[in-house]
């Protein structure tokens, strides 16, 4: 089986699930761009230059609305790799390409992630996907809540596939010390991340742990708001932030950290999770994850078992669960524990990537 794979980005920092996908899915032709400008990972050129002129002299005699010469290159390109089915990267990729997907008589498979499940203009953008919904052969979703939002605008609950992303395997090596009261957040600073009700929780932990400290990674459009809060809160000694950090350093920040933090919202534009990755990688490391009721959290975060959750907008109930294990570390441990044998028994990379390469088998 060959398997294209359609992603509008090459490599941003913060799609680890989508790099999983071309390291671990069997033989992949990795497709990347948006519509009209294409390429192929590896590659210098689609096809030859003597197929690209002729194409372009084809293109320019029977020019068509409906598909870009750099599309028709790709239509090409799928059948001299051989390629048997796609999988296309978010839902808002499939609409774009919906003509190409079309046109190249291939079965595939639409994954999608988050925003685009849930954002009330991208799903008024995409007319509800019913043209996806239609010719695709199964969507695959990553949240109990996702597959009802798709479910709620149209699409056949038999094509729905839900499948949870799996952490990768190097977290599990992690061994959480817990020799300091320090809370860990890693992720985009954006408003379904809602990173200001971290820090105003964090500022109440202060008021009974004087010794606690927060680490925030990772970049975004609220993060120069978030530093300004922490300033004006005094807080600039105690809330560390570290911008995009790598795999090695995230583990390490696991490692020396009591409980990963993520106050996860629904957006006034609709914008919601799906799975957060970096959730999973933390219980999975040994960590008890604080976060909310929100999109696919509860679905991996067993409350008061392997973390301890709160509803959206609930700052004072945060703080609470962030001075609770404070208080008591034992409890801290026991909770990572449990969270890493959850994760190792239900949400494991190998389980992820085998029922998505057997997913995209069966459309064929």
């Amino acid at each position: 089986m060959n398997i294209a794979i359609f992603s509008p980005n090459k490599n941003p920092y913060s799609e680890t699930f989508i790099r999983a996908h071309k390291r671990y899915l069997e033989n992949t032709v990795f497709y990347y761009g948006k519509r009209g400008n294409i390429k192929i990972e590896g590659e210098q050129s689609i096809v030859p230059k003597s197929t690209k002129n002729y194409y372009r002299f084809w293109f320019r005699l029977f020019k068509s609305g409906k598909i870009t010469l750099n599309e028709k290159l790709i239509l090409k390109s799928l059948k001299e790799k051989k390629i048997n089915v796609i999988l296309v990267e978010y839902g808002t990729h499939a609409h774009s390409l919906i003509n190409l997907l079309h046109q190249s008589q291939l079965p595939f498979v639409v994954h999608f992630h988050g925003y685009d499940a849930s954002n009330f203009n991208v799903l008024e953008k995409c007319n509800n996907y019913k043209q996806v919904f239609l010719l695709a052969k199964k969507i695959v979703v990553v949240s109990k809540a996702m597959k009802q939002n798709l479910i709620n605008i149209g699409c056949p609950n038999e094509n729905l596939v839900y499948n949870v992303y799996g952490p990768r395997p190097e977290f599990i090596e992690v061994q959480p010390k817990y020799l300091k009261k320090q809370f860990l957040s890693v992720g985009r600073f954006t408003d379904k991340k809602a990173p200001y009700y971290t820090i105003l929780a964090f500022e109440k932990v202060l008021k009974i742990h004087s010794d606690a400290r927060l680490i925030m990674a990772g970049d975004g459009e609220l993060l120069e708001t978030c530093k300004n809060l922490v300033s004006y809160l005094d807080l600039s000694e105690k809330v560390v932030f570290l911008g995009v950090i790598s795999e090695d350093r995230y583990r390490e920040l696991l490692s020396e950290s009591l409980a990963y933090v993520q106050h996860s919202i629904t957006s006034h534009t609709g914008d919601m999770e799906g799975t957060p990755l970096s959730i999973l990688e933390a219980s999975y490391a040994g960590l008890p994850v604080i976060a909310t009721y929100h999109a696919g959290i509860p679905d991996v975060i067993i409350h008061n078992k392997t973390g301890l959750l709160c509803k959206e907008h609930d700052v004072e109930t945060m703080a609470n669960h962030m001075i609770k294990l404070s208080d008591d570390i034992n409890l801290a441990k026991d909770m990572g524990n449990e969270g890493k044998l959850n994760i190792m028994a239900n949400f494991s990379l190998k389980r992820h990537i085998d029922s998505l390469q057997n997913t995209l088998k069966s459309c064929i």
